[in-house]
């Protein structure tokens, strides 16, 4: 067969999100899309906010088309990236410069770019994800060449078990990507754990002789509810680089765009931004969207409303809960990982579909027994919903 088999199991079957997706799509056009409760996709519900539009606006009438849509540096626009150092220096008090920062387009290419940059296909190379864990890290790992190596969590809590992460580690790991707020639980990881977490980073590099990267991956940071706060990671690991993405604080998934930042106290830091450059070069992740560089640059300090997600957080969790439910209460993003009412979360999963609930089974993402649902819907949609999670957790009682 005269193509390459690996990409053709990938293409051939669509994660597990995307299928639920695909099958809500189908049934709402079956029974009407106001009786299908699709709590699959991470898609942000809440609009961007009204600086965003205007600023796109704004450009396209004042701005000369052919620069505004034409290519910027192959690590983008010398202008954007001070504007995104300069609001890294100012919250998080980093001395990042320009030449730090690599545009990209959204976070999957960040995390893609990064990985290809310091795995070394030949070296048998490892990297390290707490489960639970967003099921696409696991392709874009492999892609890169290197061995997925999955680091349990603590139960109940979902916070990272320290124990567990050194007993993982050997001198084959070369990266360990940290999502948080986390992607499915919601999570926030404690900067206790962080600290004690970069504490065993120090001790293992040093022991290996070589540097382990962690990798932070940070589309949901801006959208936490409460006094807690997201450790920025550069602060506590000097060999950190940062996946950051607008998809979530901006609402603008469809627009791909995001950066990496290298950290300025990283061992190697001016090589390994070149070979961060070089990985979006043989990817073919150069210049990311023009347009939309520019918005971000200057709506920089603009956030979405997260009430809209904090409300149907509350509500799904209360009522959840009092049906009978165990469920993580979530610190940040905007999904909820609730326990199966069943060892099989699959079977679950069935039996909830046939009260038109759609949630995503979270074998994939590390954990069994577990689902998860992405609470970023309007709010119609999570009222509809609790009579059916009632009469679904009443069957199994």
């Amino acid at each position: 067969m005269g193509y390459n088999q690996k990409m053709f199991g990938l293409g051939s079957k669509r994660s597990i999100i995307r299928e639920i997706f695909e099958y809500s799509k189908t049934r709402a056009k079956e029974i009407g899309a106001e009786n299908v409760f699709d709590f699959s996709l991470g898609n942000p519900s809440v609009p961007a906010p009204c600086e965003v539009n205007d600023t796109i606006r704004e450009l396209l009438d004042s701005e000369n088309s052919v620069l505004l849509h034409g290519y910027t540096s192959a690590q983008g626009d010398l202008k954007v990236r001070e504007a995104i150092a300069d609001s890294i220096k100012a919250r998080f008090d980093v001395a990042i410069t320009p030449n730090h920062i690599y545009m990209t387009c959204g976070a999957a290419a960040s995390l893609s770019i990064c990985l290809k940059a310091v795995i070394e296909e030949d070296k048998d190379d490892e990297c390290i994800v707490f489960a639970p864990f967003f099921t696409e890290y696991r392709v874009f790992i492999e892609n890169a060449g290197g061995k997925v190596v999955v680091s349990a969590p603590m139960e109940k809590t979902f916070q990272i078990d320290v124990a567990d992460f050194e007993a993982k580690l050997s001198p084959k790991t070369k990266a360990v990507i940290l999502n948080s707020p986390n992607n499915p639980s919601g999570v926030v990881y404690s900067e206790e754990t962080v600290k004690a977490l970069c504490e065993v980073l120090r001790k293992k590099s040093a022991e290996y002789g070589s540097p382990i990267y962690l990798i932070a991956d940070e589309p949901y940071r801006e959208l936490v509810y409460s006094d807690v706060t997201v450790p920025y990671l550069m602060n506590y690991y000097e060999n950190t680089l940062v996946c950051y993405s607008y998809s979530k604080s901006l609402s603008l998934p469809g627009e791909r765009i995001g950066y990496i930042a290298v950290s300025p106290a990283m061992e190697d830091g001016a090589n390994i931004y070149l070979a961060v450059c070089g990985a979006g070069r043989s990817l073919g992740y150069v210049c990311a969207p023009s347009l939309f560089q520019h918005v971000i640059a200057r709506c920089m300090d603009a956030k979405v409303d997260i009430e809209i997600y904090r409300e149907n957080r509350d509500l799904l969790y209360n009522n959840l809960t009092e049906y009978g439910y165990e469920c993580v209460k979530p610190d940040g993003a905007f999904y909820l990982f609730v326990k199966a009412l069943e060892d099989d979360a699959y079977k679950f999963y069935e039996k909830a579909k046939q009260h038109e609930i759609l949630v995503v089974p979270c074998d994939d993402f590390g954990v069994k027994g577990y689902v998860r649902i992405a609470y970023c819907v309007d709010k119609a949609r999570v009222l509809g919903a609790l009579p059916a999670f009632k009469k679904l957790a009443e069957e199994y009682k």
